[in-house]
């Protein structure tokens, strides 16, 4: 009847319309109220009502509705455009909570086992969910229009979850029933077990959208984390070993978080996580370290050590921690090392080998993290320091082994790269002049002898240094250079001089001019050299005084070497020797068999060296003399002579390998010379700072001379220093305070 009316006022409303057009020049649309509203039959309200009271009731049994799903929306925007909102939306609530409250004895049954008590609460709330919805569809006018308009009224769809929250959950007993039974699912779950997933998901996100899940699953979830993993972390850290343990964990996390992707709630991510890290890393980190980081790090474990890492970084403090092992653990390896004499001669190869890892390990597991790589460099710098002056003397000679003639084992770019890493471990050492005072002795043996593998090597090697130290510190080394090269062009002026003189000599000279400040002090040695040997000498001291006047030119025998040609039964040889095996061997020109006090007498040569000499002849590969008695050492007593059953597959032999050879002599000479130059080093400091500071205290002075001095050096050392200023009277202490010193001008 109602909707006849309205369709009856429409029509006659869009007639006026049609006629008002036509009147007038231009259209204008008119839309007008109806004159008189409809009104509403006594009892159509109640009709209704209990029309949709049905339908609701069919929705919640789930039994089929009998009216019109849109017949039923209409009756709903009928009565609400009639005012009638508030008893509707009063009546609905009614109904909803009688039914919400009936639910509530499905749960009361004892009997149930706890999986089948989850099922049944899932379904209930599957059920009441959809009602819900379908509730919702049909009295969508109400909840659009007068329940939005009242913002304290909850719509249709929180007003069912607050009913089922109300009635059913919020119920002690089956609150407590529903969380022990996911806790318990989910322990079996963290056991092995399979459970249903799907399951756990819906029930979890009930409470989410009851806004019960905090309060009521949360806290007592992560309580039992922390007592299981505490628990397990325990048990697991006395089973097994540190690798083993680390993927155990790194299992675990993930576990934990595919459990949050799964089903539960976003939010319970961090804190859950927070909690299997502090219970499985937090509690044990000490024990790991003290554990396992040695051996991850001894056996290069980079999978474990990249695991290890990353797990740390997730805990607090933990990479501090691990900072700390990994720094005392290089401190503890390099000491092992460095001051073991026993392992002097792979020292340095072991180093590098030990930084080359130590490197990897920051580059591949660490993460290329600054902090790691500073406390690499101090540890290295703790440690290489702690045995003084050795590894500074070994890494020079290790210099010299790559650098000499007949190294093999590297290509040009290889060589270029030791050199470089050689560099890194360099930076780390404190008395760099004893580096320098060995480096530079190797470096006159490797030029005089012509030893040297690559000039370019060479230089490649000076320009690092001078670098790393200031120009300074390679100044007499570029200046062995210099007098090497103004050496050959000198050589060449002297041939030309020797191709005008009327005797020319059958031996050929080559003399290295040497400038004695850049150059080892090499100490002097008077032998006796044959004449024709001496005679060019005197023509050589000739033509360069002529050119150099006011020069002065001393001879040094210990690193000249020279080629012999020689007959054996095997037919002509060349030898290439030393100076002082040339004198030994030139006297079996003139004798068959010479005794050891002969052959010192005729060559004026010191005994020891005589003894190396004769040893390296008689007693090496290549035995050009025989010795009687046969044995490896040369003694007093023994007589050598010629060997012309001599054999050797190669023309030119040689056998001057003896002058690079460092005897223990040459070893104490040059550190020696290191700790004076030291003393001269000190004493200049100290004039230095006393002359411009006038008076200074001892602590002061102490202080500012080791902010000077580039060598580690102990107090005692520097109060000597100064004592001996004091008896040279270059300062004085203060008469009345003997910790004060003024500088005697």
């Amino acid at each position: 009847m109602m909707a006849e009316d309205v369709q009856h006022q429409q029509k006659s409303s869009f007639n006026g319309l049609s006629k008002s057009a036509k009147a007038g020049a231009s259209k204008k649309l008119v839309i007008k109220n109806f004159k008189d509203r409809p009104k509403l039959t006594d009892s159509y309200t109640e009709d209704t009502w209990l029309k949709l009271r049905d339908a609701v009731s069919a929705i919640q049994n789930s039994t089929s509705i009998q009216y019109n799903l849109e017949e039923l929306y209409q009756a709903v925007e009928n009565l609400c455009s009639y005012k009638v909102s508030p008893m509707l939306y009063k009546q609905l609530r009614q109904v909803c909570e009688e039914h919400v409250q009936a639910q509530i004895h499905q749960f009361r049954e004892e009997s149930l086992d706890s999986l089948s008590f989850l099922k049944r609460m899932n379904r209930c709330w599957q059920d009441h969910c959809r009602q819900t919805i379908m509730i919702r569809s049909i009295f969508l006018f109400l909840d659009r229009t007068y329940v939005l308009q009242n913002s304290l009224l909850p719509s249709i769809w929180d007003t069912g979850l607050e009913l089922f929250r109300t009635h059913i959950v919020s119920d002690a007993a089956v609150q407590s029933r529903t969380v022990q039974g996911i806790l318990e699912q989910v322990e079996r779950e963290r056991s092995g077990e399979t459970v249903d997933r799907s399951l756990l998901r819906s029930l979890l996100g009930m409470l989410s959208d009851l806004q019960v899940y905090k309060d009521s699953f949360e806290q007592r979830f992560l309580s039992e984390t922390t007592r299981l993993y505490a628990a397990e972390g325990q048990r697991l850290m006395q089973e097994r070993d540190v690798p083993e343990y680390l993927h155990h964990v790194a299992r675990r996390l993930e576990e934990e978080n595919d459990r949050v992707i799964s089903y539960l709630d976003q939010s319970t991510q961090k804190p859950l996580i927070a909690t299997v890290e502090k219970q499985l890393l937090g509690e044990h980190m000490t024990t790991i370290l003290q554990k396992g980081l040695r051996t991850l790090l001894d056996e290069n474990r980079v999978c474990e050590l990249t695991l290890l890492y990353e797990l740390f970084s997730k805990v607090k403090g933990g990479l501090t921690a691990l900072l700390q092992s990994w720094r005392e653990y290089i401190k503890s390896v390099g000491a092992e090392t460095v001051c073991s004499p026993e392992r002097d001669r792979e020292m340095v190869q072991e180093l590098l080998d030990f930084k080359d890892q130590m490197d990897s390990v920051t580059q591949s597991c660490f993460q290329r993290n600054e902090s790691f790589i500073n406390a690499m460099k101090e540890a290295f710098e703790n440690f290489i320091n702690q045995r003084p002056n050795k590894p500074a003397e070994l890494i020079a000679k290790y210099v010299d082994s790559k650098l000499r003639a007949g190294n093999k084992e590297a290509t040009e770019e290889e060589l270029e790269r030791i050199l470089d890493k050689i560099m890194i471990i360099f930076r780390f050492i404190h008395g760099k002049d004893v580096f320098e005072a060995f480096y530079k002795k190797d470096l006159a043996k490797r030029l005089l002898v012509g030893k040297s593998a690559s000039v370019d090597a060479e230089k490649s090697m000076l320009s690092k240094l001078k670098h790393e130290c200031g120009a300074a510190f390679t100044s007499k080394l570029e200046g062995m250079f210099k007098d090497m090269e103004l050496s050959k062009d000198i050589m060449i002026q002297f041939k030309q001089y020797m191709q005008n003189q009327t005797e020319p000599s059958n031996i050929e000279l080559t003399v290295n001019i040497l400038t004695m400040g850049y150059w080892p002090s090499y100490t002097p040695m008077d032998v006796h050299l044959p004449a024709e040997m001496v005679k060019l000498q005197e023509v050589f001291k000739l033509f360069y005084l002529g050119k150099h006047s006011g020069r002065k030119l001393q001879w040094q025998p210990t690193l000249g070497h020279a080629v012999l040609k020689t007959e054996f039964k095997e037919g002509k040889k060349e030898l290439q020797v030393s100076l002082f095996q040339t004198l030994v061997l030139l006297m079996f020109n003139e004798s068959d068999e010479c005794s050891v006090e002969e052959i010192r007498v005729a060559t004026g040569i010191e005994e020891g060296e005589l003894k190396r000499t004769l040893q390296s002849l008689a007693c090496g590969k290549a035995r050009v003399l025989n010795k009687t008695p046969r044995g490896k050492e040369v003694e007093d007593g023994d007589r050598f002579h010629f060997n012309s059953d001599f054999r050797h597959k190669l023309f030119r032999i040689k056998i001057n390998q003896i002058q690079m050879k460092e005897t223990v002599e040459e070893q104490v000479s040059t550190t020696e010379r290191v700790f004076q130059d030291r003393q001269y080093q000190i004493d200049a400091a100290v004039v230095r700072i006393m002359k411009m500071r006038k008076t200074l205290s001892h602590n002061l002075l102490v202080s500012e001379l080791y902010n000077q001095l580039k060598f580690p050096v102990k107090p005692a050392d520097l109060k000597k220093r100064i004592e001996s200023l004091i008896d040279r009277d270059y300062m004085e202490r203060d008469k009345e305070n003997s910790n004060q010193y003024h500088y005697v001008a």
